[in-house]
């Protein structure tokens, strides 16, 4: 099939799909699907626990400036 053999409605549908195809691919997250190892899994969840409980958090812009990385 050719793109001139597309009605409007499937040619914008294709292109809506490759759009979509491009976006996930650039801004995804590349570890979709990919398992936690437990010992980091356990870590995460003593960390929102703690969080929960009124814990202390560090603000992402703190961190960055710590670790001389522009914000």
């Amino acid at each position: 099939m050719k793109v001139a053999d597309l009605t409007v409605d499937e040619f914008k549908a294709l292109i809506r799909e490759v759009v979509i195809q491009i976006l996930e691919e650039l801004l995804g997250d590349p570890d979709r699907g990919l398992e936690l190892r437990e010992d980091f899994a356990e870590e995460l969840r003593r960390a929102l626990a703690a969080f929960q409980a009124g814990g202390k958090t560090t603000p992402a812009r703190e961190v960055a400036e710590r670790l001389g990385l522009t914000w």
